[in-house]
């Protein structure tokens, strides 16, 4: 499987409150459990910074990954951009 990040920036006035937000972030997660059955999630925080969310995941291709991230997007009103990512030690180990 291929390890993807994904950074997360919440649209501007999206939420007017965080319950709203917390019930968008639990309706993003069940979708895509539900719709994306093969991404594998790894890891998620909340950061400070240009971003709102770092989540880290694992897809068989491509495709997958996309359809996760149109639903953080719909759902969750959010801006991504989204990284192929490479284990550390596997980088390291090429070389």
């Amino acid at each position: 499987m291929e390890v993807y990040v994904i950074l997360s920036k919440i649209n501007p006035g999206a939420f007017t409150n965080s319950k709203e937000f917390k019930r968008a972030a639990e309706e993003v997660a069940k979708t895509i459990k539900r719709d994306c059955p093969n991404i594998v999630w790894k890891d998620s925080y909340a950061l400070l910074g240009d971003y709102d969310v770092i989540d880290v995941v694992e897809a068989q291709n491509k495709a997958e990954i996309m359809k996760a991230v149109e639903i953080i997007r719909a759902i969750g009103k959010a801006h991504t951009q989204t990284f192929s990512a490479i284990p550390w030690r596997e980088h390291i180990d090429s070389l």
